[in-house]
């Protein structure tokens, strides 16, 4: 199978099997006389491994680990599963962090009377100048 038909059944581009391939992230395919890559089904379930663990917001490191795991036959499912939970704590977190800067921006918003004046309750805020910190309200 060529790059192309490895890209259709797996969604990914041309360039992102080349760039997973770079990283060592799959199995390097084998090459025909050509110097034309040639993939299998292993390609296939390794790309798609990729694409899936990517979408949901695994790292590189962390997919490098993850086709490691799906080449091993002594895992655990419990190893995978705490990594997961890992993932699912670290997005909770990076939520929680953008909630408190959409409620500051609000806030900030907020104190802006948002008219023709050079006077800005937000510039001076995020210079920490010439006004106190806005802080936003959690109710």
């Amino acid at each position: 199978m060529n790059i192309s038909d490895v890209a259709k059944k797996t969604g990914l581009t041309s360039k992102a099997i080349r760039f997973y391939e770079e990283k060592g992230l799959v199995t390097a395919p084998l090459r025909s006389e050509n110097g034309y890559r040639s993939y299998g089904a292993k390609h296939i379930e390794e790309l798609t491994l990729l694409r899936q663990a990517r979408q949901v917001g695994f790292t590189l490191d962390e997919c490098r680990e993850l086709v490691a795991l799906f080449h091993n036959p002594d895992r655990h499912s419990a190893d995978v599963k705490a990594r997961t939970l890992e993932k699912v704590a670290e997005i909770e977190n990076h939520i929680s962090e953008l909630n408190a800067m959409r409620l500051q921006l609000l806030a900030l918003a907020e104190q802006c009377p948002g008219d023709e004046s050079a006077d800005c309750p937000i510039i001076n805020n995020l210079a920490g100048c010439c006004h106190t910190a806005v802080k936003p309200d959690t109710h």
